[in-house]
């Protein structure tokens, strides 16, 4: 796949945009995006382009990760991209569905004992002290800031 210049961002360098970061009111999409971009670009460091997170935002779409990697290496912008999304989503998502679905995620914590105890060891992993880590995206936040340089 041939791709354009993507302005990649270099993510050995620096994290991709916070989960919480809204795209045409999705979370997870910015980050997705910079995954992705990174990836053609083969600086995406040790971030996957369509992980487990990723794949929440393509199952409420119902678009492919491979779509969407395409529509990137054309070299869109976000703006272009969300016409293509709003063109190619398969669930065509109303604002208010994806207000509610996004504000789900920013909240969305371990929900049983065995993803409570994974998240436990992974922010173990970060900090003995923070105690206001309670979300999927507050880990992926403070993980990303400790993944470069700061300190938890």
């Amino acid at each position: 796949m041939k791709t354009k210049n993507l302005n990649a961002p270099d993510l050995t360098q620096h994290p991709p945009r916070s989960a919480r970061v809204r795209l045409g009111g999705y979370v997870i999409l910015a980050r997705c995006l910079d995954k992705g971009r990174a990836t053609l670009t083969g600086k995406n460091g040790e971030y996957h382009y369509a992980c487990p997170l990723d794949q929440h935002w393509f199952n409420f779409t119902g678009i492919k990760p491979a779509e969407l990697k395409k529509q990137l290496a054309t070299g869109k912008g976000d703006g272009e991209i969300l016409e293509w999304i709003a063109a190619h989503s398969k669930t065509k998502p109303q604002p208010w569905q994806i207000a509610v679905w996004s504000s789900f995620h920013e909240q969305r914590g371990p929900s049983n004992v065995g993803t409570g105890e994974y998240f436990i060891s992974l922010l173990k992993k970060l900090s003995a002290t923070r105690e206001d880590i309670g979300s999927w995206f507050d880990l992926l936040d403070l993980d990303d800031y400790v993944s470069f340089g700061g300190k938890a």
